[in-house]
């Protein structure tokens, strides 16, 4: 035999040895999978089949969402599945336990007996079902807590979970319900992302850090957590602090429900801004759907429309810094209308208004006035005129931390579409596209005596009480304009509220400067009779304005009175609801009660009886100079003193001269049950002082009061 042939028979040898040992295995396969049992009596292809480990996704918790003072906007609360393993508990562990689990799943969920939870467990882990799903309703955190204490969930150094398995899930809620709906936004059901407002704008510090874990695939779909340990579990998301008011946000959103039901408009909204700092208190959205008025649209950040006469303040402030008017000349706007190189121009009583100052053009709202004042030198000077709205950071958007704000459009002589008549419209606000948000903060500038704060609606991002980042307020290093022309634009705001186009909303008690706005809409290219953009932008106290506001109600509807569907009309009055509200819950805008020291009153004048602590605090703040020397209760004596009153634990107290709270006080804490009658201090009492209770009615007692 040469060398060839031996080289192929031993190859021969080992293909046939190779052949043999993959027969072998293969039979071994099919007698474990088919023919042999592991340890729990159960064939192995039903396990491989039942059981398969894969990674999953663990979503992280999401951060909160808070308002000013912290107040609770919109968080994740945590809801769980029960599930179960029936088949790891030890047989005499699950036979003296079962019984108590049916007994408590059918306490919590209350759908089926605890026989039939039992049964179901039962049937699970003779069928050798490595899980089953106890309930679809998920349970709440109160319901988890209590759960971990029943027998197959209780963990503890002695006794260890027997099967029971807690997954949970995140949901969304709103403590308010949709109170600023869609300011703070909401999630995608499917994937768990912001998909509007602040949980779109925010979603990488709100989502936090998933963690990727093994789970165990079991039959049916279900899959069974698989405990990795402390490193894969998520990172929570961080939370935000914005500055929405809740209290505002609510005068906001109900004063324009309001307005919005009784004039059946279309939709509206109302912002309202801190002057010095730009921090948006409120943020209301409304449109009409059917009968109901929802918030499914932030038109105060999105919403452009032409703005209509409350953009005149910008032509005004334009001609003053160019000293190209004075307030004090007159205009003569005829009794008809204007048409200029084609364009009709009249004024809202369908005619001129006469010859008026300059100042009367703008409170008047005059349109004709207005092209007049224009005419006489920016017509001829197109391109200054647009640095001047440049100037005013009213062609680009604000800039605020929150996706969907709209880039304003502002026509100038090199963009097309520009025509011989565009500055005559855009000088008195039409021809553009301009947000609320926009044109509030170009007013919120002039508020703030000529210095542009960009709006801000998130202050804080914290991970607990870790401040990680503090945002400042943004002011624009240089002003928008003169101080001159400023102080001139806050006495044209200020003249429109006394006695102008909004002088109806004037308040006694604290001055309003503003700007009403009615833009005629344009659909299809064609002015719509009857169809108006009204709005209100304004701030107060006038003198040092604190906040501005602006007020938004779109195409109104009154039945065929026109006249009633003007901005002075309709969104003044929206205005001047909110800014009531908001002066008389806020006490930092009420001017302090200066003591009257010269005329001393009485130290006992309509006190008769009290606890001295009390009356020495209220001597205090009152400048009452005779108050009580001794401690404890004290009553007033006919000479104008003051006594001790006793109040012994076994005898009925003294409470005659009391106010109801200090006698409640005084009662309960001695056991009395009390009754009262009428109204003001107690006048007289059931129980006569300093004697026992009665035996009778006990430890009760009727207070009189009067």
């Amino acid at each position: 035999m040469n060398i060839k042939q031996d080289i192929i028979q031993r190859a021969n040898h080992v293909f046939y040895v190779v052949i043999v040992l993959a027969i072998c295995v293969i039979v071994r396969l099919v007698s474990l999978q088919y023919f042999q049992k592991d340890l729990k009596g159960e064939y192995w292809r039903e396990r491989v089949a039942s059981t398969l480990i894969q990674r999953d996704t663990i979503r992280a918790m999401r951060g909160n969402i808070y308002g000013t003072e912290e107040k609770l906007l919109a968080t994740s609360l945590p809801t769980y599945v029960v599930g179960l393993d029936p088949t790891m508990a030890k047989p005499e562990y699950f036979n003296n336990k079962v019984d108590s689990l049916g007994k408590l799943l059918s306490r919590i969920y209350k759908d089926r007996s605890a026989r039939d939870y039992e049964d179901l467990i039962r049937d699970a882990r003779a069928r050798k079902r490595r899980y089953v799903l106890l309930n679809r309703r998920r349970v709440t955190f109160q319901e988890r807590q209590e759960m971990l204490k029943w027998p197959f969930f209780r963990s503890s150094p002695k006794v260890a979970a027997r099967g029971g398995v807690l997954r949970p899930y995140y949901e969304r809620y709103h403590p308010f319900d949709r109170m600023a709906e869609r300011t703070i936004g909401n999630l995608d059901a499917k994937t768990g992302r912001g998909l509007i407002g602040l949980e779109a704008s925010f979603q990488p510090e709100l989502a936090g850090k998933n963690a990727v874990g093994l789970v165990e695939v079991l039959a049916g779909g279900i899959r069974k957590p698989v405990n990795d340990g402390p490193d894969m579990k998520p990172e929570p998301g961080m939370d935000l602090y914005t500055t929405i008011n809740v209290d505002y946000q609510d005068i906001a959103e109900s004063a324009l429900h309001e307005a919005l039901v009784k004039y059946k408009a279309d939709k509206g909204c109302v912002i309202v801004m801190e002057v010095a700092t730009g921090e948006i208190r409120a943020m209301a959205n409304l449109t009409r759907r059917g009968d109901k008025y929802v918030e499914n649209f932030n038109h105060a950040l999105a919403g452009r429309t032409d703005p209509g006469s409350t953009f005149k303040l910008a032509t005004m402030m334009a001609l003053m810094e160019e000293k190209a008017i004075s307030l004090n000349q007159m205009v003569a706007t005829g009794q008809h209308s204007v048409v200029y190189n084609g364009l009709r121009i009249t004024d809202s009583n369908g005619g001129g208004s006469g010859t008026i100052t300059a100042r009367q053009v703008f409170e008047k709202s005059s349109n004709i006035g207005t092209h007049l004042l224009m005419r006489t030198y920016f017509y001829s000077r197109p391109d200054l005129y647009c640095q001047y709205l440049r100037q005013f950071h009213l062609t680009e958007p604000t800039g605020i931390h929150m996706k969907g704000e709209a880039q304003p459009i502002i026509r100038n002589p090199d963009m097309r579409g520009w025509s011989k008549v565009s500055l005559t419209s855009m000088s008195y606000g039409y021809e553009m596209q301009i947000t609320p948000l926009q044109m509030l903060t170009f007013y919120n500038a002039v508020a703030n005596n000529g210095h542009w704060v960009r709006p801000m609606i998130v202050k804080q991002i914290r991970r607990g009480k870790e401040i990680l980042e503090d945002n400042k307020p943004y002011v624009s290093p240089t002003l928008i304009c003169s101080s001159e022309t400023i102080r001139k634009a806050q006495e044209l705001l200020r003249g429109v509220v006394d006695h102008g186009t909004a002088r109806h909303i004037n308040n006694p008690h604290y001055g309003i400067s503003g700007k009403t706005g009615t833009a005629q809409k344009i659909i299809g290219g064609l002015y719509q009779a009857g169809r108006y953009y009204t709005s209100f932008i304004g701030y107060f106290p006038a003198d040092k304005p604190k906040y501005s506001v602006i007020a938004v109600v779109d195409n109104p509807h009154q039945g065929d009175n026109k006249g009633t569907l003007y901005a002075g009309a309709v969104s003044a009055p929206v205005f001047k609801a909110v800014a009531d509200r908001i002066v008389a819950s806020d006490i930092r805008m009420h001017a302090p009660i200066q003591p009257n020291t010269s005329q001393p009153q009485s130290s006992t004048a309509g006190l008769l009886a009290g606890y001295a602590d009390d009356l020495h605090t209220i001597g205090s703040a009152l400048h009452i100079r005779n108050e009580p020397s001794t401690e404890g209760w004290v009553e007033a004596t006919p000479s104008g003193r003051w006594k001790s009153r006793p109040t012994r634990t076994d005898q009925v107290p003294d409470v005659r001269g009391l106010s109801l709270r200090d006698a409640l006080f005084l009662l309960e804490n001695h056991g009395y049950k009390v009754l009262t009658e009428g109204r003001g201090k107690v006048k007289e009492q059931s129980l006569e002082p300093g004697t026992g209770p009665d035996k009778t009615t006990g430890k009760r007692i009727t207070l009189t009061l009067g």
